[in-house]
């Protein structure tokens, strides 16, 4: 049993083609077959179903996949901490942050990170707190970003507090509260708000502000998006609730200070257990970028 075949499995798996699995690995379809038909003789037993119309997994198939997968990842993680142990930096990184991050630098972080570690593949994108700790659990994430109300503990992930901030409000410049120079929860109860999916911790944190203060909200707009939210309050549509040094930045639209302190902390979180040399030369990276 060879790595190549295992992952000519995964491959076909993931395509359902044994065309679009070759292509994927730059070989004929013949020569992958051939490699697949001596798996399954060495294992006694066919690992797909084959016909004209499609290509699936057989029950045989189905427990061998995760194995597969398994095996595929130590076998990269052992190459790439015998290049760690050389100094060499390599494999892929997979990074998740939220929307209103602030604690770093994200452009100047990913940009350093390229150019120290050439040999490092970076894949980062948008997602929110709870996905983000449930992902690095699992190991489908290698670092995330996030936000959290104060008082929320992280469990099952090591993690690092970068920063605290505390919610304002955010207006259009023409909303008559916008000159305010601090507002009330209860003053903002009868507006329209744009907030994030109420999975997620950033509504969360909002929607705990108003329980505590005992005020009922309308959530008007309930989108993923913080570019559209912002148009959305820049053009008197919505009223919304974020971080005060995220609102700052932000132009078109007013923050106005509330008198109930809600503060949010960011983290950055990573497997407890065995982050990878990726994972520890980005931490190393990530303290030596904030300490400049």
């Amino acid at each position: 049993m060879e790595l190549q075949q295992m992952r000519y499995v995964v491959a076909i798996a993931e395509t359902g083609s044994f065309t679009r699995a070759a292509a994927r690995h730059f070989v004929v379809q013949s020569a992958l077959s051939h490699q697949i038909a001596a798996l399954e003789r060495e294992l006694g037993t066919p690992l797909f179903v084959r016909s004209s119309r499609q290509v699936r997994l057989t029950e045989a198939g189905e427990a061998f996949l995760p194995h597969a997968r398994a095996s595929l990842e130590s076998a990269e993680r052992a190459k790439n901490e015998a290049a760690a142990a050389q100094g060499v930096v390599r494999g892929r990184l997979r990074i998740g942050f939220i929307p209103t991050l602030t604690a770093v630098d994200l452009p100047r972080l990913l940009r350093e990170c390229r150019e120290r570690f050439p040999e490092l593949t970076l894949a980062a994108r948008v997602s929110n707190s709870e996905e983000m700790i449930q992902e690095i659990r699992s190991g489908t994430l290698d670092l995330g970003f996030l936000g959290l109300l104060d008082g929320v503990r992280v469990d099952g992930v090591e993690s690092r507090e970068l920063n605290r901030d505390i919610l304002v409000a955010v207006l259009a410049p023409e909303h008559p509260l916008a000159q305010r120079k601090k507002l009330s929860l209860e003053d903002l109860a009868g507006e329209p708000f744009a907030d994030f999916p109420h999975t997620s911790a950033g509504r969360k944190q909002s929607d705990a502000a108003f329980a505590r203060a005992g005020v009922e909200r309308r959530v008007a707009y309930e989108l993923g998006s913080m570019e559209l939210m912002c148009e959305l309050v820049a053009n008197g549509l919505a009223v919304m609730l974020l971080p005060g040094r995220y609102a700052a930045a932000l132009r078109g639209v007013v923050a106005v200070p509330l008198r109930e302190e809600t503060v949010r902390h960011e983290h950055l979180a990573w497997d407890r257990l065995h982050p990878n040399p990726a994972t520890r030369a980005f931490l190393t990276l990530v303290e030596e970028l904030r300490s400049s």
